[in-house]
């Protein structure tokens, strides 16, 4: 199935979509190859340790996050940014509010079909 977004997505114009958990999202453009979503973190949520196939690239825009990947730890704050091969166990503790851009290649089609990600819900 082909899936494209919009040509131009105002940011101010989306809703934030609610993840549970203190975490929240808006996607920001994608199509069969790649995705871009804006996260939004209260101080304490968690991104439990989870994988997926998808090459992850994620920009911190603010606030300061405990990420661990594949064993290792290390502190990213505004500025950083973070690679996550294909299959690599990962995880995040949000220290300081903050927000996060996470690409994805190919797109989460789990994140379009509402099937994902249950690792930031509290359920």
């Amino acid at each position: 199935m082909n899936r494209f977004s919009e040509k131009y997505i105002i940011a101010k114009e989306l809703e934030w979509e609610n993840l549970g958990g203190g975490v929240s999202r808006k996607f920001l453009g994608y199509d069969n190859q790649i995705m871009m979503v804006r996260v939004k973190f209260e101080k304490g949520a968690l991104g439990a340790p989870h994988q997926h196939f998808h090459t992850q690239a994620t920009y911190c825009v603010s606030g300061k996050f405990e990420f661990e990947i594949d064993g290792v730890k290390k502190i990213v704050e505004a500025g950083d940014g973070v690679y996550i091969g294909p299959n690599l166990m990962h995880s995040a503790v949000c220290l300081e509010e903050g927000e996060l851009i996470d690409t994805f290649s190919p797109v989460r089609e789990d994140f379009l079909t509402g099937e994902g990600p249950s690792y930031f819900s509290d359920k």
